[in-house]
């Protein structure tokens, strides 16, 4: 049957005697087929499973391609896996071209390290570089690769099964000391109290009911050999009283705080917009945080801190013990404290900056509920006061209603009241007859109110001239009419007079002109004119250009 895959087309004499021999092999009247390696062929075997596929035809009757391809690869055990944390032998010193950039181990990529990322990697300083990981390569075979548990190490859960078997064997024995120290059992205190309700109550009851009833008081009882005291047994459902509302109906919002129905627990509060006194139910965490709840959380922590420093201190165990060597500590740590405070106070000073208010007073804080509106308005509750400085505020002397400092004259550069423009501090307020009277004693009102009381015909007196021509609104300012005649002829003469002033720098021994021809000249606004045109503007990059064209 094998070898019928290995003949090309047969002939149909060649068919029927191959039919016939496959027959008598079944039979056993003719040998069965030997396959590469010498071991005979079932003849038995479907046709389908024996006949060797077209891309596997080795022109030999063989059953290989039903066995399993061998890999080369022996199996390891199911035990077997990674050595976790394994290294290559020590660091390198130097970053290694194609290593990991973060660690400097050349065994992985920077995208595969483990290790912490640093601010600068190895590529880039050179420093701490990590050894080489040992890269293994575990064959599992079929049932280590479906095996969920492969790889763990079971001395692990070993640690737990010993933490819980030290546990019981001290609950154990502290239970063992109570029975020995115990005169009378509770069961015998109850069952006395039984008796005596008895005696004095004629209806007590029948026989039954107070069989009953000491069975009842029995059940509260401590019973030798168990190991829980049923007096400080506590249930461990988180029960309500069926009148009170259900946690998780105070706020039916989604988005409100999480209720957890296993436990029945909600730690947040359902309704945060409302104080926690005046809250029906606050959370879980209200109550947890308040009390002495804080106390046992610090002293539960001092007792893991000191048991991992190597202390035989245990908050169930020994509780009194624990309690006494965190007071201990406490006072400890209280005079360490202020011994370093009064060593630095004595080497560098400042104790007078300690005597200071509480924070709470400084900064303002108060408890007071206030709520404003979007535009900033108060509509509930006392808006808050304002802080104030160690300076007195607010405080108006000699009938002002303004401090000093709220006027500033931008002419005079000088600082005043505002209700009445007086600059002189610690003047009495004149109101507003004071504020038009300083008004009026400004140097351009005397100006204005001159020249308005003067005849227009008569000339004004020479120093109101000199006054006028040299003031800033009157020379060179405003809408001026220049005349060509005299703006040419005071070109000339301007040209002339730097002419003349610059021989006189070529030669030290001949004066310069005078600008002015007496001492109350009037400058007209053509020689002024003259001049601005033909000044030396030095600051100008185009001053010293000449045009050729010219």
């Amino acid at each position: 049957m094998a070898s019928s895959s290995a003949v090309g087309k047969l002939s149909r004499e060649e068919f029927r005697r191959q039919k016939d021999l496959d027959a008598a092999r079944k039979a056993g009247t003719a040998p069965a087929e030997l396959d590469e390696e010498g071991k005979p062929i079932n003849p038995h075997i479907p046709q389908y499973i024996s006949q060797v596929p077209w891309y596997l035809e080795t022109g030999a009757p063989t059953l290989k391609h039903q066995r399993k391809p061998e890999t080369g690869q022996t199996a390891t055990a199911i035990g077997t896996w990674y050595d976790r944390g394994a290294k290559a032998g020590p660091a390198a010193t130097k970053y290694r071209k194609g290593a990991c950039e973060n660690c400097g181990a050349i065994t992985h990529k920077k995208i595969d390290c483990l290790e912490r990322p640093r601010k600068k990697g190895a590529k880039f300083t050179n420093k701490d570089i990590q050894a080489d990981d040992v890269v293994q390569d575990v064959a599992a075979g079929y049932s280590a690769k479906r095996d969920r548990w492969n790889g763990y190490d079971p001395t692990e859960h070993k640690k737990i099964y010993e933490e819980y078997e030290a546990v019981e064997a001290a609950r154990k024995k502290i239970r063992e000391e109570e029975i020995d120290n115990q005169t009378t059992t509770d069961l015998a205190a109850v069952r006395k109290v039984a008796k005596a309700t008895k005696d004095t109550d004629a209806d007590f009851g029948s026989s039954d009911e107070e069989d009953a009833d000491e069975d009842k008081y029995a059940d509260s009882a401590d019973a030798v050999g168990q190991k829980m005291d049923t007096k400080t047994r506590i249930t461990v459902r988180n029960l309500r009283i069926r009148e009170d509302t259900a946690k998780y109906l105070i706020n039916l919002d989604p988005e409100s705080a999480y209720y957890d129905p296993k436990t029945r627990s909600m730690r947040d509060a359902p309704d945060k917009d409302i104080p926690a006194e005046e809250a029906v139910f606050a959370g879980d965490n209200f109550f947890r945080f308040s009390g002495e709840a804080n106390d046992v959380q610090n002293l539960q922590l001092f007792a893991w801190q000191s048991a991992a420093r190597g202390n035989d201190v245990h908050l169930n165990a020994n509780p009194t013990q624990g309690e006494i060597l965190h007071q201990e500590f406490r006072e400890k740590k209280d005079a360490l404290k202020a011994k370093s405070r009064v060593s630095v106070l004595a080497k560098y000073g400042g104790e007078k900056y300690l005597d200071s208010a509480p924070a709470e007073l400084r900064q303002g804080q108060t408890e007071n509920y206030v709520e404003y509106s979007r535009t900033g308005q108060v509509i509930k509750g006392k808006e808050k006061a304002k802080a104030r400085s160690k300076y007195p505020e607010d405080v108006f002397v000699n009938n002002h209603t303004a401090i000093w400092g709220s006027w500033y004259n931008s002419t005079t550069g000088t600082w005043g009241f505002a209700c009445c423009h007086s600059s002189v501090h610690l003047s009495y307020c004149a109101g507003l007859a004071g504020r038009e009277a300083a008004e009026a004693s400004t140097p351009q009102a005397l100006l204005n109110l001159t020249a308005s009381s003067a005849p227009a015909s008569t000339p004004p007196p020479v120093g109101e001239r000199v006054k006028q021509n040299f003031s800033k609104t009157r020379v060179g300012e405003g809408e001026v009419e220049l005349d060509r005649q005299k703006l040419a002829q005071a070109l000339s003469d301007e040209r002339k007079r730097k002419d003349h002033d610059e021989d006189a720098d070529a030669w030290p021994g001949k004066k310069k002109a005078k600008t002015l021809k007496s001492g109350n000249h009037e400058v007209t606004e053509e020689e002024l004119e003259a001049y601005r045109m033909t000044r030396k503007m030095t600051e100008d990059p185009m001053a010293n250009y000449i045009d050729s064209t010219e």
